[in-house]
This record gives structure tokens, sequence and C-alpha cells, in this order.
């Protein structure tokens, strides 16, 4: 199994980045998928989920801010992030897991002028 994520990068506050995380070697569609992140010096935390129907949940400090998405077809995730705050900077994961669970290895997300 590997999850593999990108578009991550720099980007000034009240900018936009959309991250991706394809997914090989599971049976995407049964998969909860979720986005985390890890600031320095922080524990890492749950940002947002998407279950295999589709339901979607996020932590209060990004409602209204980032969407996430799953394209089944291309066994993709996605987590499009608006009006980026600088306390959004951070190593953001992708995250499936049904019985078993699984890690990509993360993409920085820095935001500052």
């Amino acid at each position: 199994v590997q999850l593999v994520e990108s578009g991550g990068g720099l980007v000034q506050p009240g900018g936009s980045l959309r991250l991706s995380c394809e997914a090989s070697g599971l049976l995407f569609n049964f998969y909860t998928l979720d986005w985390y992140r890890q600031a320095p010096g922080k524990q890492r935390e749950l940002v947002a989920t998407i279950t295999s129907g589709a339901a979607t949940t996020y932590v209060d400090s990004v409602k209204g801010r980032f969407t996430i998405s799953r394209d089944n077809a291309k066994n993709t995730v996605f987590l499009q992030m608006t009006s980026l705050k600088p306390e959004d900077t951070a190593v953001y994961y992708c995250h499936a897991v049904r019985v078993n669970s699984y890690w990509g290895q993360g993409t920085q997300v820095t935001v500052s002028s």
C-alpha cells in the first residue's frame, strides 16, 4: 500500500492550496480517508475526514475554509484549502483506514508573507 501526497508549498496568508493524495494497493472505495497535520513542536492533529459514503467532518479551526473530497475512480483524496492563515503551517499527512491504517509521507504547507 502506498499513499503519495502532493500540492504543498509556500503561500501567502489569504491564499489557497489544493493537496492531493493518490493511493495504490488498497480497495480505495471502502476506506475512510483523513488529512492530518503536524506543526513543529505540536501533536499531530486530525483536520478533515471523508468516509466511504462521502460524509465529511472537519476540525473547528478549518470549517468553512477547507474542503475534503475524494475521486474513487482515480484513487485520490483532495484537501482544498482557502483563506490560509500562518497557523495552518504544518506538514500535512494523508491517512487511510478501514481495518488497517496507512499513512503518506507528508507534504509541507507554509503560510507566510
